[in-house]
């Protein structure tokens, strides 16, 4: 019986959603950035540089996003640090470009808040539950990963 939490593998697979979705948000953000600069705010204040500059880097923590919501899927360990670091770059980045286009930027952030939320909570949980799983099996005496371990070896001599 698998008595891992459903709610975190429900969790991980929208955080993982929600990153590509904010990924592919942020690249037509950066996108638009760098090519049509007119749909923007003419007179808006940058912490450094221009919209140009901050069009690209959106545009590749968006590519970044994009890749590290597909390695969530995975379900391991280093695709969801790489997701919460991500997403937090990608909040970051679109915190500082909010005065381009205000509506737009705190949108793709809340879109990033919720997968760090998603990634962060809900992958421990998931984890602990697969922990306790096993050290229950191991005190109870009923511990079959050595069988399982047996079983494949003997699936690849046959195979062989």
């Amino acid at each position: 019986m698998d008595t891992r939490d459903p709610r975190a593998a429900g969790w991980r697979t929208f955080s993982g959603l929600v990153l590509v979705l904010g990924g592919i948000f942020a690249v037509t953000y950066g996108l638009m950035a760098v090519y049509r600069s007119t749909f923007f705010v003419n007179d808006a204040v940058y912490v450094f540089s221009g919209l140009n500059t901050w069009g690209w880097i959106t545009f590749g923590l968006g590519v970044a996003a994009v890749a590290s919501g597909l390695a969530v899927f995975s379900g391991r360990e280093w695709a969801r640090w790489t997701g919460i670091a991500v997403a937090g770059l990608g909040a970051l980045g679109q915190l500082m470009t909010v005065q381009a286009y205000p509506l737009w930027s705190l949108m793709i952030m809340a879109v990033y808040v919720l997968a760090v939320y998603g990634l962060a909570v809900y992958g421990v949980r998931d984890q602990y539950a697969e922990a306790s799983r096993y050290s229950a099996r191991d005190e109870a005496g009923t511990s079959d990963r050595p069988t399982q371990i047996a079983h494949e070896r003997d699936k690849e001599r046959r195979a062989a």
